[in-house]
């Protein structure tokens, strides 16, 4: 059942890499911008939502999955209080869920659509749960870059930032295969065993 979920979600959204993202109203909810910018989706159903936004694909929304989607595990909100993520966190857990089991069933999501309500705007942003690279894509590349790009046009600060992650990712890994290759690592020997 999951995989015809994703199946569904995939192909009736139009949805994924190099698509453009869709023209949305200014004064369009939360939700339908939030499937505009960051997934590039036009012309979702309750069950494509829920479906994409299931992280653990356990069938149900934990309250850390609920703040994933409002963005609030992503570098643009670090400067965000917890204080503050609790209260969004509780805000939602107060529209969805009417068991009060700490979590939202793909029934309890169905109803709250149906009943015509939609996520609130809750200025936490459109809502960044990608990862580094699905952010980057979709927020920069695509709108100043394509296909045809060469490596010395990536001269923006975020093209920069983004790379030089790379570069960081790449050092660590050659250290780690490096020390790998000793058959005694001295920076893992306690300083009191080393010898002085």
């Amino acid at each position: 059942m999951r995989t015809g979920l994703f199946f569904s979600v995939a192909f009736a959204t139009s949805v994924f890499a190099h698509s453009q993202k869709p023209v949305v109203d200014a004064n369009a909810d939360w939700m339908t911008k939030h499937m505009a910018e960051e997934h590039h989706v036009q012309g979702w159903d309750a069950d494509s939502f829920f479906t994409l936004h299931d992280y653990n694909g356990d069938g149900w929304w934990q309250a850390a999955e609920m703040m994933r989607t409002y963005g609030l595990f992503d570098e643009s909100n670090k400067g965000m209080a917890d204080k503050r993520k609790e209260e969004v966190r509780d805000i939602l857990l107060g529209l969805l869920d009417k068991d009060s089991d700490s979590s939202v069933s793909r029934q309890e999501w169905v109803d709250f659509i149906k009943s015509g309500k939609t996520l609130p705007d809750l200025n936490t942003g459109p809502g960044h749960h990608g990862d580094d690279e699905y952010e980057y894509e979709i927020h920069h590349w695509e709108k100043y870059h394509d296909d045809n790009t060469k490596l010395e046009d990536l001269t923006h600060p975020e093209d920069i930032e983004h790379f030089k992650k790379h570069d960081e990712m790449e050092d660590a890994q050659d250290r780690l295969e490096a020390m790998q290759k000793l058959s005694i690592v001295e920076a893992n020997i306690p300083q009191k065993f080393r010898r002085q």
